[in-house]
């Protein structure tokens, strides 16, 4: 049967390469004009490709993206690196994006998640590394919910710092965020809004973009009623606006109060919730 497969197989190939030569002899002779456009239309298709190449990798990275199963939350390289206090959306579009910060905390950052989950928000979470160790499974389901996550420092200091304490504050954070949540962020905001300790020195080096806020509820005030913070919110809101408010760092009772509200009236003012890594992506 070999033998046979052989001889077979042989006869083939030979009227393969009969068929292939009478077709290579009835293809019209290439001039050396046709060769040189041919060599010119070749060069001029790999410099497209080179071009198209180098246009895809000069373009900002995706407001998010999973990375070997890890979620990513990018800024347009424009803001990498710098202090940022609002959004420039095109054409003044009405987005704003809610921010929330020193979470994880209960109850508080579960009650704001059924609020926000209800009325079909996406927020971004600045997270406390401390808060989040305490906390993981709450902080895990901010990011299956589709939250954007942020650091905000392990301890939460104001006072100045060396270098290297900088360092560990931010990464540490950073380090608790990936392991609890698989996620990794650039975005970072300053403890109580401080640029000048060394936190926002050391995050700016890192290309962290230092995200500040554009208006606050100021729930933070404890005299204040909810209805002051809904008061604060509506007043101040601005296309590319950037909240602040808390959920973190103490009893936030009224901001939960107050949340539902907020929405409502910005939703009544035409404004669309993004969160900050969908404001700054161009």
């Amino acid at each position: 049967m070999t033998g046979s497969y052989w001889k077979k197989s042989k006869h083939k190939f030979i009227g393969i390469t009969i068929a292939a030569s009478l077709t290579a002899c009835a293809v019209k002779p290439t001039t050396i004009s046709q060769l040189q456009t041919n060599q010119n239309n070749n060069e001029t298709q790999a410099a497209n490709v080179t071009a198209n190449k180098e246009k895809i990798q000069a373009k900002a990275p995706l407001k998010s993206e999973k990375t070997d199963n890890n979620l990513v939350f990018y800024v347009h390289n424009k803001y990498q690196g710098k202090i940022v206090y609002q959004g420039k959306p095109a054409n003044q579009e009405k987005v704003i994006a809610l921010t929330i910060d020193d979470g994880p905390w209960e109850p508080t950052t579960s009650q704001m998640l059924d609020i926000l989950k209800e009325n079909n928000v996406k927020a971004t979470f600045f997270w406390v590394g401390k808060a989040v160790k305490q906390n993981p499974e709450i902080a895990k389901r901010v990011v299956a919910e589709g939250h954007a996550i942020g650091n905000h420092t392990w301890n939460h200091p104001y006072k100045r710092m060396s270098p290297t304490t900088a360092k560990s504050e931010i990464e540490k954070t950073a380090d608790i965020i990936y392991k609890t949540t698989g996620v990794k962020t650039s975005l970072f905001r300053p403890p109580g809004g401080y640029l000048n300790n060394g936190l926002a020195a050391y995050a700016k080096s890192q290309k962290y973009a230092v995200v500040m806020w554009s208006q606050t509820s100021a729930d933070t005030d404890p005299r204040a009623k909810p209805q002051v913070f809904v008061k604060n919110v509506l007043r101040d809101a601005k296309p590319g606006g950037i909240v602040l408010m808390h959920d973190g760092g103490g009893d936030r009772s009224r901001t939960v109060t107050a949340l539902p509200k907020m929405i409502a009236g910005l939703k009544q003012q035409g404004y669309r919730f993004v969160t900050v890594p969908e404001l700054l992506s161009n």
